[in-house]
């Protein structure tokens, strides 16, 4: 079945502005929260927010087989579960509805006053339970530039890194979408010359600019998915800020890995970006140093071609790029990841999450967190107020940005936003 949601030289009855993220061909899936406090499944073109639930209500998906209540849900996870042919279908219909020669909603307007809505008017809510959140560790430039940080520069990858996507079980819990404000954890550290842990807030919060893919239900226990068919599991891809705190890390990271300092907050961008909306823009992934297993060997295009950038803006201060990344980086791409996670037969579900890992590229400006970009503290960055950053300060507002472009369209993902409010007092 093609794709005809992408078609490029498609526009919309609705205005779009040229620089937007989202135009007709990107028809992304999220869930807000309408003027009419009803919580419902919709997508976005431009600045208007579409409410699927009523636009199924009111007969513009005949034909293709829905439940009555697929859209009137809280979560997209029943729909992402309706697999790949489902979302192809929908996405298509969805365009055609809004194409600039379909007048058939355009003209109704009680139709039209059911369906449509301004983004002020809504609130954005997490688009899917997440069952359960894995996060990778996949950026080669990353790994190597924390491990020569904390480890021997001249071996900074560990032996299994460049055989295996690296990753941890993480909790699902803290997940947040984009606008939600999270205080400065608390935890146990250990200062410098101590030989005694002290308790109280964390001093070295860290963004981590990251992107994270959405699965359908893959396979049934025991069965693994094969990597040539891991796409078809992927519903889509949101911006992903796995927020760190690097002091309580470095404290309790040793045996088990990471716990406390990363479980405090996760923030995504709350419009899910289909794999067919990013299908023009694949690209073939970095050359792999070790030829992998054959379970793992990938071929054709399997990553994608995403600018990604991340802002701090100090309070009453304006937004200051620090990073400018690219998700192509990935030394281990989706595919891969999603492959090994299931080859010991563990079962992926409806609205699982899979983090890629801090996203850092080959320069110094092209870090993908705090630690990297000042170099443990040693570098600060100066903004543009004339104040300086090792980490992030308490009422910081960090805000990840990713988009694909070509000569034809400009598919985006929207904000990832997310203040950072003082500890509280214990």
């Amino acid at each position: 079945m093609s794709i005809t949601a992408n078609d490029p030289k498609r526009k919309s009855w609705l205005p779009v502005d040229k620089e937007s993220d989202f135009p007709i061909q990107n028809i992304p899936f999220g869930v807000f929260l309408t003027r009419d406090d009803v919580i419902t499944v919709g997508t976005r073109i431009g600045d208007y927010a579409i409410d699927l639930g009523a636009l199924h209500q009111l007969g513009y998906f005949k034909g293709i087989e829905l439940t009555d209540d697929i859209f009137l849900q809280d979560t997209l996870n029943d729909f992402i579960s309706d697999g790949k042919k489902t979302w192809r279908l929908v996405r298509n219909r969805i365009a055609e509805i809004f194409d600039e020669k379909n007048t058939a909603l355009k003209d109704n307007k009680a139709h039209h006053d059911r369906v449509i809505f301004t983004m002020d008017e809504i609130e954005m809510q997490l688009p899917v339970q997440v069952g359960d959140y894995t996060d990778f560790y996949s950026s080669k430039e990353h790994a190597t530039n924390v491990g020569a940080m904390f480890r021997d520069p001249e071996n900074a990858l560990l032996p299994n890194w460049l055989h295996i996507p690296v990753g941890y079980h993480g909790r699902s819990s803290s997940i947040i979408p984009s606008g939600i404000n999270v205080r400065r954890p608390n935890g146990q550290t250990l200062p410098a010359g101590a030989d005694k842990p002290i308790f109280g807030p964390s001093k070295l919060i860290d963004f981590e600019l990251e992107m994270a893919f959405i699965t359908t239900d893959a396979n049934d226990l025991g069965e693994p998915i094969p990597i040539d068919e891991a796409e078809d599991y992927i519903f889509g891809l949101v911006l992903f800020n796995d927020w760190s705190a690097r002091d309580i890390q470095k404290w309790e990271y040793v045996p088990l890995g990471p716990f406390l300092a990363k479980n405090f907050a996760s923030t995504i961008s709350p419009w899910i970006v289909t794999l067919d909306a990013l299908h023009p823009f694949k690209v073939e992934s970095p050359q792999q140093e070790i030829e992998p297993l054959p379970y793992l060997r990938s071929k054709g295009k399997k990553s994608y071609d995403i600018n990604l950038e991340a802002y701090i803006t100090p309070e009453n201060g304006s937004p200051n790029r620090v990073t400018q990344s690219n998700f192509k980086y990935m030394y281990w791409n989706m595919s891969q990841q999603l492959a090994h996670h299931t080859i010991n037969g563990c079962p992926v579900k409806s609205g699982d999450m899979m983090g890629s890992g801090t996203i850092s590229g080959p320069t110094p400006d092209s870090y993908g967190s705090m630690l990297e970009l000042s170099w443990r503290g040693e570098k600060p960055i100066k903004l543009n107020d004339g104040s300086e950053r090792k980490f992030i300060n308490d009422n910081d507002t960090v805000t990840l940005k990713g988009y694909c472009k070509n000569e034809s369209v400009r598919i985006g993902f929207g904000d990832c936003s997310t203040k950072i409010l003082p500890a509280l007092e214990l």
